[in-house]
């Protein structure tokens, strides 16, 4: 059995790979019974794609007033920013719990 897993981690203030794709992976191989499990970890390449150069503020801020223009409601709303705060409150509580659940 074999699980393959893209990780990603971003850099905004990174001018040429702000964002990185790591493919990873794990493989297990069971030899008769759970206490002979074989498991490999796998470490594959790293993908930096092109990102466009333009500053992320400028442009929710452009988005934000074409919705206006527009008479149109933004999928950025209040209620999606109060679903950020939620889980950014629920990660900060999560630091102090190590390997208990935090519902959002």
């Amino acid at each position: 059995m074999a699980a393959k897993r893209k990780c990603w981690s971003g850099n905004d203030l990174e001018a040429d790979e702000k964002l990185k794709i790591y493919d990873k992976g794990v493989d297990v191989k069971s030899q008769e019974g759970v206490y002979n499990l074989l498991i490999s970890y796998r470490s594959g390449d790293m993908w930096a794609p092109q990102v466009e150069q333009v500053e992320a503020l400028r442009l929710e801020l452009g988005y934000f007033v074409e919705c206006i223009k527009k008479g149109e409601r933004p999928f950025n709303d209040g209620c999606a920013g109060l679903k950020v705060v939620r889980m950014l409150e629920a990660a900060s509580e999560s630091l102090g719990k190590r390997g208990e659940i935090v519902y959002v």
